[in-house]
Parts: C-alpha cells; structure tokens; sequence
C-alpha cells in the first residue's frame, strides 16, 4: 500500500514538474509570436517561379530527309531504337534506328512497277517496230502499183479514149491508196513516238522514286552529327520522343545534342506577374538537384503570347533566364528555382503582411502595440512584406494579428484617408481608360 501511495506521489509531481516547463516555455515564446517590429532597409520584391535547365544551343540529330525533292509520299516513321538519353557520344557514334517496314514494301513494289514498266517498253518497241515496218512494206508494194498504173496510161496515149480514160482512173485510184497508207505511217508513227515517251516517262519517274526510296533507307541508321550528351527531344505536348515515337518529313528531329556550356533556366510565369518581368532584369537561380549551389543570370526573353500548360486552365507565359557562366553539372531538364529581381528599394519602411488589415471601407491599418489602430498608406510588397509610405516609423512594435480587444484600440492617423482615396480614384481612372481601349478592339 505505502509502495503504491508513493509511485502515485511521483507521477503527481512529475506531471506538475512537466507543466510548469511548458508554461514556462509557451510564456516566453508568446511575446515572440504576438508582436513584431516595423523595419526598415533595402526592400526586394521578386517573383519566384519553378522551371527547368535548357541549352541555349544545341544540335538537331535529324532522320533522313524523306520530303522536298524526293518522289515520296508524306509518312511517319516510327523508332525503332534509340540509345538511352544523357550518354555521351562522339561524332560518327550510334544514335537510332528507324523501322524499315514501310518504306521496304514501297521499295519493292516499286521495284516490281519498274521492271513491269521496262518490259512493257521492250514489248512496245518491238511491237511498233513489226507495225511499221508492215506498213512501209505496204507503202513500198503501193507505188509499184503507181508506177505501173502511171506506165500503162502512158502506154495507152494511142488507144480510144474510153481505154485512156480507164487509165487515167487507175493512176488516180492507186496514188490515193499511197497517200493514205502514208498518212497512216505517219499517224501510227507519232502515235508510238508518243507511247513511247510517255513510257519512257513513267520509268524515269519509278525509277527515281525507287533511287529516294534507297538513299532515304540508306540513312535510317542515324548517327551523331559531332560530340555530346544525347537529350530526347520533346514534342508539343511535353512528352519526350522515344522509341515507338515517329518523325515525319516536316519534323525530323530524333534527339538533340545540347551546348552545356552555355544554358538556360525555362519556367511559366502567370498571365497576372507577367507584365512585371522585363529583358535585362537579374535573377538568382538554384537546382534541385544540389541546393546548395546558387547561380546568377538574367532575362533574356519573355514571350508575348501566352499558352496552357497540360493539366491546367491558367495561362502563362515562358521566361528565359540565361545563367551566367557555365558549370559541369548543369544538365537539361533539372528543375530550377528561380527568383527574378522585379524591383529593389535602397530604404524602405516595411512590415509582414498579416499586419495589415483592412476595413470595409477599404482603409488599410494596422494595431500598434501602445494601443493605436493606425492607418496606414501602402506602397508597393512581395510575398512576405509591404512597404509602409505613410503613417509608421522604423522600430514600432504591432500585434501580428488582431488584438484580443480591438475596439478598446486608439483610432490614429486619419490625415492619410484623403491621400489614400485620391489614390484609389486615380487608380480606378487608369483601370476605366484600359477597360475602353479594350472594348475599342
């Protein structure tokens, strides 16, 4: 019994004991978190946007050029191989392959065309050769039939003038016959010159599309154009091309060989922040992937037409950052965090922005810790703080938050009202004449 009495006394002071250093703790951290003091110094607003490493330059390794010039019809040609993307290649190394099927089966249909149109051919010369010469043979027999026809109406020039006139008929009747059958020769000649040709046409045209068909197959072994480090390329939608992607004639484009020394940090900035990012301003970069690192750069371009990323209705618009220098362990595609420098004050008055707090009337003030609901003129802030134009001065303590007894507070500072409703009428003027320029268009 007496065992148990004192466990239980030494669970009780244990438990005060425990009590007394929380309370102890929690009544030294409260004026800490309570209250918070007006500063003063260098102001930075800055956006911060998350992105990603390109090259600045880079090398297309490009399938064989299957489109202008050559007799081929518009197609896809699937990867069949690709070696895996970051290896370092030298130039005349392995890259690709790209699947024959396709083009093999028009190769040999071609080729089937071509020796069916060369066999026509022969057919054909030899054909018209039998045919005219059947029809210069008929010419040749026709005007022995002339001549004689003429030698008999010359023979006959003493005979009675039924037999002369007979003659005459004859001569006629036979040198028609010659001109017929020559104008016939002569018809069925350009008729084969012209049957000809056009075979002669279709061959070189087959034949043609059957040497592209070669020399394009002859490339789908890709290698590398010069030195570097395989990155895919992506396509329109984001998504990396890879084997079993395609490349058509218009976008042939199998990986890319990027200039690491000379990268870029690419990220999306919101429709809403772009009109504050500007060509020339710097920026401070880090890389996921060793934090500790912190590069430099500066904007390089800002685009002027937005776009929708996948998986979200906001629009954005890309911003380039070139990072000065150059360092061995930026790769493309490692994800950056970039904090671009929108504008900076050499001294400012400022404070956190859960200060400030606002009525319905739109003033803006906040609760001094000698008990003064001031107003305050806001100036221009980034994400943890806003500078003060008017109305408090470095080293003044205010509450955090709303006080326990916020009507028990002081009302100070209402000279400033005017300057903040004429603020507030310009800004509604620049607003309206904006809204008309837009209706205008």
């Amino acid at each position: 019994m007496k065992k148990t009495l004192v466990i239980t006394g030494i669970v009780v002071v244990g438990t005060f004991i425990l009590l007394y250093v929380f309370n102890r703790m929690t009544s030294k951290k409260g004026p800490v978190d309570l209250f918070t003091e007006v500063k003063s110094g260098e102001f930075e607003i800055a956006l911060t946007a998350t992105g990603e490493l390109i090259s600045e330059k880079s090398v297309d390794i490009k399938g064989p050029e299957f489109g202008q010039g050559r007799d081929i019809r518009s197609m896809n040609i699937k990867i069949q191989d690709l070696i895996p993307e970051g290896t370092m290649v030298n130039e005349g190394d392995y890259v690709a392959t790209l699947d024959r099927t396709g083009l093999n089966n028009s190769l040999k249909d071609e080729m089937e065309r071509l020796i069916t149109l060369r066999t026509n051919l022969e057919l054909k010369l030899l054909d018209s050769a039998v045919v005219l010469s059947g029809f210069r043979d008929e010419i040749r027999n026709q005007q022995y039939i002339v001549e004689e026809a003429a030698m008999t109406l010359h023979n006959s020039k003493y005979e009675s003038l039924p037999i002369i006139r007979q003659a005459e008929i004859e001569l006629d009747k036979s040198q028609r016959v010659l001109e017929q059958r020559e104008r016939s020769y002569t018809r069925r000649l350009a008729q084969n010159k012209t049957d000809i040709f056009n075979q002669n046409y279709w061959i070189s045209r087959v034949a043609k599309r059957v040497n592209d068909l070669e020399e394009v197959l002859s490339g789908f072994t890709i290698t590398a154009p010069s030195s570097g480090m395989i990155v895919y390329k992506k396509e329109w939608m984001g998504n990396k091309r890879k084997v079993g992607s395609t490349i058509n004639p218009m976008d042939r484009v199998v990986a890319t060989l990027p200039d690491l020394r000379s990268m870029l940090s690419r990220t999306f900035v919101n429709e809403i922040d772009i009109n504050k990012i500007k060509p020339g301003q710097r920026a401070n970069i880090t890389i996921d992937a060793f934090p500790e690192k912190l590069f430099s750069g500066l904007v390089t371009y800002v685009a002027n037409i937005g776009e929708k990323l996948p998986n979200t209705d906001d629009k954005v618009f890309e911003v380039q950052i070139k990072i000065d220098g150059s360092d061995p362990l930026l790769r493309p595609s490692m994800t950056t965090g970039n904090k671009i420098e929108i504008k900076i004050f050499e001294s400012a008055v400022y404070v956190p922005i859960e200060c400030v707090q606002a009525g319905v009337d739109s003033i803006t003030y906040v609760y001094t810790k000698n008990g003064l609901k001031q107003i305050v003129l806001l100036g221009e802030s980034n994400e943890k703080n806003v500078i003060i134009e008017k109305g408090l001065k470095a080293g003044t303590m205010l509450y955090r938050n709303n006080p326990g007894k916020p009507e028990s507070f002081r009302l100070s500072g209402a000279d400033i009202i005017p300057v903040m409703k004429e603020r507030e009428k310009a800004r509604k003027a620049v607003w309206e004449k904006y809204r008309k320029k837009i209706v205008a268009l």
